[in-house]
């Protein structure tokens, strides 16, 4: 399908690309436990992406570096707190097996333990202390990483040609720009945190383990391997239904988005029933991969659960064993315990967040490839504005195609002189609107040149050059905000009085002031609170206000009624007196008093002149002309015939 520029897009039902692949299940969550279900998305070039990425962390490398500072102290502080209370533990029991004993002068210190209760707290605060300051730098750190990402991109999309967007979805290009953003934000903010705690954490408690007791250390990494095993075997399982369960998902939703857009037709056609039974098929489809996906995903808690509680109990007999041989004391192996549950977290951290960081680098990598994409052609360092356009426009053995194995236009030559009024005609296909892109130099010619009042439109800064022209398209665009606000879009500065005669002119101050806020009436996203022919009245008026020098009419009042239409036909009659007007029409009979028609086919002017002249010749105006006519006569001749033949009913 093609756009009012003439640019190609892709498929409406398109899924937007990024929407998945970044570790979320239904409705936002991670699906699986630890995010480990959802299918992860990976780089084509993880290593280059991933140093392309820490490029935009060098600026602040103090700060990283601060990061991981805290997070190296906070976590020190934590693992070595399992320790002193095991001291606090021993000291309790051997006071009290002293007292049992009846040993002379025994008893519990209670001075020593409150001493160590006071010094866990402060080890507990500053941790705690530390954790916040890392999170609340972290944070910062990734906010601004990211603004400055954001920043490059929406620069870049002010600097790329139209053939971009016109290449790809509107979806897919917001998804880079929303959710890889996001994803990266998420990523920075905590897991490159949780990476340095993971880590220092893990070396700690095998330091503090091994200070404790070295047996019990190997008992508790003899049972480890057990959990990567669980782990290998049932994370790819639960990743492949899980992505079942994201495809039949996507079908879900763009069968029920396509239904309900559609509603009118499905009813129209008696396709209830065969949508229904669509649904319910991908419904299952959904059902079944949810379900397997969800049981074999939450088979691995309890799993590791089960083998933790297995070193759990050979750790506490097995301390228990030392402790009744005086080899080890009580306290440690409370400690050791403690130290034994930290231990497995911080590794199923780090293999979740291996997972996160092949997404986040995909996001990166997707981003990035926005911000190579090739840029449109630069204003020449030479370039001036057009200081007073008059609106004489020239074309130059013009050469242009959108692919370079199908050229559109070659060897165009026009001249149109300041005032005239130009039609542009021809079948779908020929041409017309590229015209118009070539015009707003929205594409580079390939070959010759185009100039406005004698001058290379190359040689004029485009923002200069489009300031010349007034735009009136096909498809309606209106943003979220007043109508009043709409009007005035192409102005810096306009009183209200100007709005309201643009309004006046164009034929839509009366609706608009029905209306319950008449002209500070909010319109919504899509603009759909008014009609399609109130939308195109507004951009009418937004054209109106800006009084340019050239206007470009692209099947402007395809949208009203007949009896608007001519109205907004005087309206445009009146605007176009005395400037260039570039009127592009399928319907023919609203082009007739054109002081020059061109007839376009296959990117080449094949005939020129005034209506009249055109029709006498009987060439290919006087056919599309005469086509349309005829085509409506048959229609009202076949009405009339049919019309007698209803009310006589059926023969006896």
């Amino acid at each position: 399908m093609s756009d009012a520029r003439g640019g190609k897009r892709a498929p409406a039902g398109a899924p937007p690309a990024g929407a998945r692949g970044h570790g979320f299940g239904p409705g936002g969550h991670r699906g699986g436990p630890m995010g480990m279900g959802a299918p992860v998305e990976k780089a084509k070039s993880f290593g280059t992406s991933l140093k392309r990425l820490v490029r935009y962390l060098r600026p602040r490398m103090a700060s990283l570096i601060a990061v991981v500072v805290l997070a190296v102290a906070s976590t020190l502080f934590s693992v070595l707190a399992p320790k002193i209370m095991g001291n606090a533990t021993t000291m309790i029991f051997t006071g009290l097996m002293g007292k049992m004993r009846h040993v002379a002068g025994a008893a519990i210190d209670f001075a020593s333990i409150g001493r160590i209760v006071v010094l866990l707290i402060g080890l507990y605060t500053v941790s705690a202390l530390f954790g916040f300051l890392q999170q609340f730098i972290m944070a910062g750190v990734a906010q601004k990483t990211v603004y400055d990402m954001r920043r490059d991109v929406s620069e870049k999309l002010s600097r790329l040609p139209l053939s971009f967007f016109d290449g790809r979805t509107h979806g897919e290009i917001m998804s880079r720009v929303t959710n890889d953003m996001d994803n990266i934000s998420g990523t920075l903010q905590q897991s490159l945190g949780q990476i340095i705690t993971s880590l220092v954490t893990i070396l700690g408690v095998i330091v503090m383990m091994l200070t404790i007791s070295p047996l019990l250390t190997a008992i508790t990494l003899v049972v480890l391997p057990l959990s990567f095993v669980m782990t290998r075997i049932i994370a790819p399982r639960s990743q492949k239904y899980f992505a079942q369960q994201w495809k039949h998902i996507g079908e879900l939703n763009g069968h029920v988005e396509e239904m309900y857009t559609g509603h009118p037709i499905v009813k129209a056609f008696g396709y209830e029933r065969k949508s229904i039974e669509k649904f319910i098929a991908v419904n299952e489809k959904v059902y079944d991969a949810s379900w397997r996906a969800q049981f074999v995903s939450g088979l691995l808690f309890p799993l590791m659960t089960f083998i933790n509680n297995i070193g759990y109990v050979a750790v506490a007999v097995a301390g228990g064993i030392l402790v009744t041989r005086r080899a080890i004391a009580i306290g440690d192996v409370q400690a050791f315990i403690q130290y034994s549950r930290q231990f497995t977290m911080p590794i199923a951290q780090a293999a979740n967040i291996a997972n996160v960081l092949q997404s986040t680098v995909a996001s990166a990598e997707r981003v990035f490839e926005l911000l190579d994409e090739q840029e449109e052609v630069p204003d020449s360092p030479g370039a001036a504005a057009l200081a007073s356009p008059r609106g004489n426009v020239r074309f130059e053995n013009v050469r242009f195609s959108y692919a370079p194995d199908a050229p559109l236009i070659s060897g165009m030559n026009l001249d149109v002189k300041e005032g005239q009024t130009i039609a542009i005609v021809g079948p779908t296909g020929a041409g017309k609107t590229t015209l118009v892109n070539l015009l707003m130099r929205f594409y580079e010619t390939q070959e010759g040149r185009i100039t406005v009042d004698g001058v290379d439109i190359r040689d004029v800064p485009r923002g200069s050059l489009r300031r010349t022209f007034g735009m009136v398209l096909q498809e309606t665009w209106l943003f979220n905000g007043t109508i009043r606000d709409n009007i005035a879009y192409g102005r810096d500065v306009v009183t209200e009085e100007e709005v309201h005669q643009a309004a006046v002119a164009a034929h839509a101050d009366h609706f608009i002031r029905t209306l319950p806020e008449g002209y500070n009436t909010v319109l919504n996203e899509d603009a759909s609170n008014i009609s399609q022919g109130q939308k195109q009245l507004l951009t009418i008026a937004r054209a109106i206000l800006i009084d340019p020098a050239i206007l470009i009419l692209d099947e402007a009042t395809s949208s009203v009624d007949t009896r608007t239409e001519v109205l907004i036909q005087k309206a445009m009659a009146r605007l176009m007196q005395g400037r260039t007007s570039f009127v592009i029409a399928h319907r023919l009979s609203t082009i007739r008093d054109a002081k020059l028609i061109l007839v376009m086919d296959h990117g080449r002017i094949i005939e020129t002149g005034t209506h009249p002249e055109l029709l006498a010749r009987g060439g290919f105006y006087a056919e599309l002309y005469n086509s349309q006519f005829t085509g409506a006569n048959i229609e009202a001749e076949a009405a009339q015939t049919a019309r007698p033949l209803a009310m006589s009913g059926p023969a006896s």
